[in-house]
């Protein structure tokens, strides 16, 4: 992934805030040999003091061979994104026509180390984790080996600690362009309203009152 230094993270905090209520990427492990790369959809939990991932899967899936065998993966996590069309990126004193379409969006990439969870105790343990990050609410019975109604459910996954050993984090968001455009950029997806616009406006916003 391409960084420039106007798309680049502000700070840790700034990936970091994002991350907690962006809880869902894509987990991608190093295939076995003369295979293509396995990659997984997944909710997760990110804890920023440990520099950990919590997550898992089940037994059947077919990523644990090639995980146990590379255990170096990286998670991806991309939203907050919207298409600007190019009128809208065009520079005051060209015609309209000339402006750059380009895509905005929130990009955050870890590298990780795997650490596989198979003790019982450990898996109901992460689970709860999960679920208290997913659901502090309450509302649902806590997991306990040998105890009803997931206990039994246990042996049909394994756990996933991902140790963070790298943070690569993009926030692409007319950076580089004049406050005048940015202006234009984010009245533009106010007016338009689609899928996506509200939050890309609010980081372009944001990130411009920085």
């Amino acid at each position: 992934m391409l960084i420039h230094p106007w798309d680049a993270a502000r700070d840790d905090a700034e990936w970091q805030q994002w991350l907690a209520v962006h809880d869902f990427g894509q987990l991608a492990v190093n295939g076995l040999a003369g295979e293509h790369p396995f990659v997984q959809p997944l909710h997760f939990a990110f804890d920023p003091a440990r520099g950990e991932v919590l997550t898992h899967l089940a037994r059947p899936n077919p990523l644990w061979g090639a995980l146990e065998a590379s255990p170096d993966c990286l998670l991806s996590v991309v939203d907050d994104y919207a298409y600007i069309p190019g009128p809208w990126q065009a520079d005051p004193d060209g015609p309209s026509e000339h402006g750059t379409p380009t895509s905005f969006y929130a990009a955050v990439q870890l590298r990780c180390r795997a650490h596989v969870v198979d003790d019982p105790a450990e898996k109901a343990s992460l689970l709860n984790q999960q679920v208290g990050h997913f659901q502090p609410e309450g509302g649902s019975a806590r997991v306990a080996v040998g105890e009803v109604p997931f206990g039994r459910m246990l042996s049909g996954i394994r756990g996933l600690r991902l140790e963070v050993t790298g943070v690569r984090a993009k926030f692409k968001y007319a950076g580089k362009r004049t406050a005048e455009v940015r202006e234009r950029i984010a009245d533009g997806l106010a007016d338009r309203g689609g899928p996506g616009d509200a939050a890309a406006r609010e980081h372009l916003l944001r990130r411009q009152r920085a």
